[in-house]
């Protein structure tokens, strides 16, 4: 099967000096909201760069760790209740934002994981393990056992759902 050629343009580099163009304009015509568009700036990067540097481990780990064939065998077509177990616990597990998955997410579908538990996995993040107790106090235990019982059972659906879609697109 032959490789994917991945284009880089300039579109990134272009968008980097059309913002960096509007913070010179706006410097220049209104010096207070140009600091406190940088101050706001910097607040960003403080909150990103933790998460972005968590993303980094976790891609390290996983180059390191994880095989192709083992990625495939466990987490591909073949499989089965074990695949399918590994991508709600880890969707239930996951803690985060969700935009610092869809790397590792990607790094493991491109080494063979099925697109189906790919979807499990996002779809069972649904289910707040820190939120169980605040949950099981204000509306009871039988209400909140419904909700992570159909929130993992429509996590499955959702997974085969997505498969069969992505599949008929190609």
């Amino acid at each position: 099967m032959p490789e994917k050629v991945i284009r880089k343009g300039l579109g990134g580099w272009l968008f980097l000096a059309l913002v960096l163009i509007v913070y010179g304009l706006l410097r220049w015509s209104d010096p207070e909201a140009a600091t406190q568009a940088l101050a706001f700036f910097r607040q960003v990067i403080q909150q990103v760069f933790p998460v972005l540097g968590l993303v980094f481990v976790l891609l390290f780990i996983a180059n390191l760790v994880l095989e192709p064939r083992w990625v495939k065998r466990y987490l591909g077509k073949g499989a089965g209740v074990k695949g399918w177990l590994a991508a709600l616990s880890g969707g239930i597990l996951s803690i985060g934002p969700i935009y610092a998955w869809y790397t590792v997410l990607s790094e493991l579908q491109e080494k063979g994981m099925r697109t189906a538990l790919i979807a499990t996995f996002l779809y069972s993040r649904a289910v707040k393990l820190p939120l169980l107790p605040l949950m099981l106090h204000y509306f009871g235990l039988t209400y909140t056992l419904v909700l992570c019982l159909y929130l993992i059972i429509f996590a499955v659906i959702n997974g085969i759902l997505v498969e069969k879609l992505v599949l008929q697109k190609t």
